[in-house]
C-alpha cells in the first residue's frame, strides 16, 4: 500500500501507519485477550482497523473467520486476529482486510486516488 511507514511501538513491535495513523499493529500480551483454558495471555494478537461497527460485527460474528474482539475494543473500529490463525485466511482475504484497514485510515485524497487506480470509484 502506498504511503505506508513502519514505526516501532514501545515494545519494539511494528506499527503500520498511513499519514501517521495506525492501521495495523502488533499488540503485546494484554489481560483482555487470553486462552480460556489456561488463562495465558495471547502473545500473537494483531489489531486491524475497519471502516466501522457494521464491518467489525460482520467479521467477528462470522464463525468462518478467525477475527475476534474483546470488551476493551468495544466502540473501537478494529478487529483482532491471532497470528497462529492467519492461515485460516486465504491470501486474497488477508489482502482485502489489510487494504480495508489502510482505506479506513488513509486521507480522503489518498483513499480516492487508490480506489480509482484499482478500478473502484469508491
Amino acid at each position: 500500500m502506498p504511503f505506508v511507514t513502519i514505526e516501532r511501538g514501545s515494545s519494539g513491535l511494528p506499527v503500520y501507519q498511513v499519514g501517521r495513523k495506525s492501521f495495523v499493529y502488533f499488540r503485546t500480551p494484554r489481560p483482555d485477550a487470553f486462552d480460556a483454558a489456561t488463562r495465558q495471555r495471547y502473545d500473537d494478537v494483531v489489531v486491524l482497523w475497519v471502516a466501522g461497527e457494521a464491518e467489525k460485527q460482520g467479521l467477528v460474528q462470522d464463525d468462518a473467520t478467525p477475527f475476534f474482539t474483546t470488551p476493551h475494543f468495544d466502540g473501537h473500529p478494529s478487529v483482532l486476529l491471532r497470528l497462529c490463525r492467519i492461515g485460516e485466511l486465504t491470501r486474497a482475504e488477508l489482502t482485502e482486510v489489510v487494504e480495508d484497514a489502510w482505506l479506513a485510515r488513509a486521507s480522503e485524497r489518498r483513499r480516492t486516488n487508490w480506489l480509482r487506480a484499482h478500478g473502484d470509484q469508491g
